[in-house]
């Protein structure tokens, strides 16, 4: 928990986004007063608002407002006692066909966040969301397929990748969050602005507006729950570390709370190992608990996309006190009955669904 007796707001840039909104709901239930910029671009995130706003009641208030706006974010940030800056363009595809306005959003969105600090003349930590494809497509590992899955020959690589991999920007939103990534490390160093990065992996959970193009866990069970056919481009072997958002917001709070030993560093956060499963292992699974075949159509591969990722989450564990997460079948299965109830869908499960909370 965040300690002291600063009783100033908390600015959650993006704040009505999956993650963001789970952030802000964990510090306003401490007690925290959190100010909310979101430009509600992203269709549904108004909902995730309004349910904050119900919850919490005068501990959250709102600014709606984009990133690129650099007077309104001054204004937004001016007397803020930290910021998590979450707002971003999210998706590889819409990177490819608007590469301009991607880098408008991540990159001098970011900066506009940096500098509103840096005018402050304050130690205002500034925690910051990047993604694990500033690694590239890890195009120099050689995979089996084992299982149906993608796993690196290299035993040791199976450990998952550390920060030590070296950077390799593809496509034009690994461009954008890399430089982005980039720039908080080094106003840190150049600005003496404390700061975090966090590199993730495929985060999922509750709150979540699953699309075709970002957060494809809630996209795979939403398509599932209404009995539509589920896209996968490439052949469904790929592996990824997912992450039950709880967790994710576990290693935000914390890294916040202990600014002052971990300012400067990134972390790889994932799932880990123990929580790396294939797109085809997903689909299965979605079908299991539905207790009905979950119908799947193949298309060519996307530019940039990893056959395998999984992040090696030792140092951010240790850095942070963090516990094990939320085993994957269950964080799955929590998510499958929020979005039933969310839409009003009755599924007669082979095998009893997790009872979730708001």
């Amino acid at each position: 928990m965040i300690g002291g007796s600063d009783d100033r707001p908390i600015l959650i840039t993006g704040g009505a986004g999956f993650i963001g909104c789970n952030i802000a709901d964990r510090l306003a239930s401490q007690g925290h007063e959190i100010r909310i910029y979101d430009a509600l671009s992203r269709p549904g995130v108004e909902r995730n608002l309004a349910w904050l706003k119900q919850r919490h009641d005068a501990k959250i208030t709102s600014v709606i407002g984009d990133v690129r706006d650099e007077d309104e974010i001054v204004r937004a940030a001016s007397d803020v006692r930290a910021v998590f800056h979450m707002a971003a363009q999210v998706a590889v595809t819409t990177s490819l066909v608007d590469p301009r306005e991607d880098f408008e959003i991540n990159v001098k969105g970011t900066l506009n966040v940096l500098d509103a600090v840096r005018a402050r003349r304050e130690r205002v930590p500034v925690i910051f969301a990047s993604t694990n494809k500033v690694y590239g497509d890890l195009a120099d590992f050689e995979f089996d397929t084992l299982h149906e899955r993608y796993e690196p020959k290299a035993f040791a690589e199976r450990r998952g990748i550390d920060e030590s991999r070296r950077l390799d920007f593809h496509t034009p939103y690994g461009c954008s969050k890399g430089a982005a990534d980039q720039y908080v490390l080094d106003y840190c160093r150049s600005f003496d602005i404390p700061s975090v990065v966090f590199r993730m992996s495929c985060i999922y959970g509750k709150r979540q507006m699953g699309t075709e193009d970002q957060g494809w866990v809630a996209h795979f069970l939403i398509r599932a729950l209404e009995g539509k056919p589920i896209t996968i481009y490439g052949d469904g072997k790929q592996v990824r570390d997912i992450l039950n958002v709880s967790n994710a917001v576990d290693a935000y709070v914390a890294a916040l709370a202990d600014i002052d030993r971990v300012r400067g560093r990134v972390f790889n956060l994932g799932g880990g190992p123990w929580n790396a499963i294939s797109l085809l292992q997903l689909t299965d699974e979605i079908g299991q608990l539905l207790g009905r075949r979950v119908e799947i159509c193949f298309e060519d591969w996307r530019e940039g996309d990893q056959r395998w990722f999984v992040a090696n989450t030792a140092a951010v564990r240790e850095a942070l006190s963090l516990g094990p997460p939320l085993g994957w079948r269950q964080g799955v299965a929590n998510l499958a009955q929020w979005l039933a109830n969310e839409r009003g869908i009755r599924v007669a499960p082979s095998r009893e669904l997790a009872s979730v909370g708001e």
